[in-house]
C-alpha cells in the first residue's frame, strides 16, 4: 500500500512538472511589468507569473505565522494542563488505595 502511495505521488509530481514545462515554453513573450510607481524590465510572462506565485506563497506563510504561533502556544498550555491533571488523578488513585482497608 505504501509503494502505491509513493507511485501515485511520483506520477502527480511528474504531471505537474510537465505542465510547468509546457507553461514556460508556451509563454515566452517578453513583457515589461508596470507596477504604478516603477516599471520592471521585460521578462517572459512565465517568469513574472512564477515570481508572483512565489511571492504569494511567501506572503501567505508570513501571514499564517501569527496563527501558527498562537495555536502552538495553546497546544503547549493544553498539554501542560493535561499533564497536571494526570498527575492529580494518579495522586488521587494512590490515595484512594491507601485509605481502603
Amino acid at each position: 500500500m505504501r509503494w502505491l502511495k509513493g507511485l501515485l505521488l511520483a506520477i502527480i509530481l511528474l504531471v505537474v512538472l510537465l505542465l510547468g514545462i509546457l507553461f514556460a515554453v508556451n509563454n515566452q513573450q517578453a513583457l515589461p511589468l508596470n507596477l504604478i510607481w516603477v516599471e520592471l524590465p521585460p521578462a517572459s510572462l512565465s517568469l513574472w507569473l512564477l515570481i508572483a506565485l512565489a511571492l504569494g506563497v511567501i506572503l501567505g506563510m508570513l501571514a499564517m505565522t501569527g496563527v501558527y504561533l498562537r495555536l502552538r502556544t495553546l497546544l503547549t498550555r493544553a498539554q501542560r494542563h493535561n499533564q497536571q491533571q494526570r498527575k492529580e488523578l494518579d495522586r488521587l488513585r494512590i490515595q484512594e488505595f491507601k485509605d481502603t482497608p
